[in-house]
């Protein structure tokens, strides 16, 4: 504007200086000069704006740079925190592997122990069992069963003169063996309905408590020894039943039933195997 101005001023003077500037030429210039300086008073106000506009956009770009900073911080520092979470969680899983490999170990060393201990009672089992006469053939069944093996079939053994109670218990005292409790169960319960009153029905009774005792029900297989002890009190499975009564309570936890089943079968019958074997058995009752 001020170079118009300057223009105008010198445009001026040439005239004054020409003398022959007319009042018509200096109008014609004013007006001339006015259309300038609005034309030049806009140009300005268009800048302005454009400068106002680009201040501002350079504002809004500066705020986005400061949020892009400070996202770019936290992105940095999540990352620190990541990389020491994914280390400790690599110091823990080696410490379990470690814990899992001494585990193993130990487990192992658990197994041999306890497979050791299984085998020394499965000794002792198979000595006192020996030694009571428990694991020994019945001798009953044993007449009984020899008869069933001749002839190979029920009807055959009966018609070569063995008596079908023999033929059942023999087959009942067979499935015992081959540890078919439940069905060995129900075979010497079948046996007692039709022949309730032979020289096998003691056996066939004490089989039955055998059979729960075996399947770990000892309620049960107290009240089948109580039977033997009860109905048949002349055979000779009496003090089997009493000490297998003993142990069955000795089982449940009823140590004070224990012994008194124990003391019995000493007081009893003091001259048997069943006898020396209760007397250790007290001695390890506390």
């Amino acid at each position: 504007m001020l170079n118009i101005k300057k223009a105008l001023c010198l445009f001026v003077g040439l005239l004054l200086l020409a003398g022959c500037a007319s009042t018509q030429d200096l109008n014609r210039v004013k007006n001339e000069l006015g259309q300038m300086v609005s034309v030049q008073a806009n140009d300005i106000q268009v800048l302005k704006r454009e400068n106002a506009d680009l201040h501002k956009a350079l504002e809004g770009n500066q705020e986005a740079i400061a949020v892009l900073r400070k996202t770019q911080a936290e992105s940095n520092a999540d990352m620190t925190g990541l990389k020491d979470l994914i280390q400790q969680l690599t110091g823990r899983t080696e410490e379990l592997q470690k814990e899992m490999a001494a585990l193993r170990k130990t487990s192992r060393s658990k197994d041999e122990e306890i497979a050791e201990k299984l085998n020394r009672a499965a000794f002792k089992i198979d000595f006192v069992e020996n030694f009571l006469g428990i694991g020994k053939k019945d001798a009953v069944a044993e007449a009984a069963e020899k008869g069933s093996r001749s002839a190979g079939s029920r009807q055959k053994d009966v018609l070569n003169g063995k008596s079908e109670k023999e033929v059942l218990y023999a087959a009942a005292y067979e499935t015992f063996k081959e540890g078919k409790y439940e069905k060995a169960r129900a075979e010497f319960q079948n046996f007692l309905k039709l022949h309730p009153g032979t020289e096998y029905s003691g056996n066939a009774q004490f089989w039955i408590g055998e059979c729960y005792y075996n399947e770990q029900q000892y309620e049960k297989a107290i009240l089948e020894y109580e039977k033997v002890v009860k109905d048949y009190p002349e055979g000779n499975k009496v003090p089997f039943a009493l000490f297998k009564q003993g142990l069955a309570f000795l089982n449940l936890g009823d140590k004070t039933s224990a012994r008194l089943f124990l003391q019995q079968v000493i007081r009893d019958y003091p001259n048997t195997n069943q006898a020396r074997v209760a007397r250790t058995k007290l001695l390890e009752i506390k």
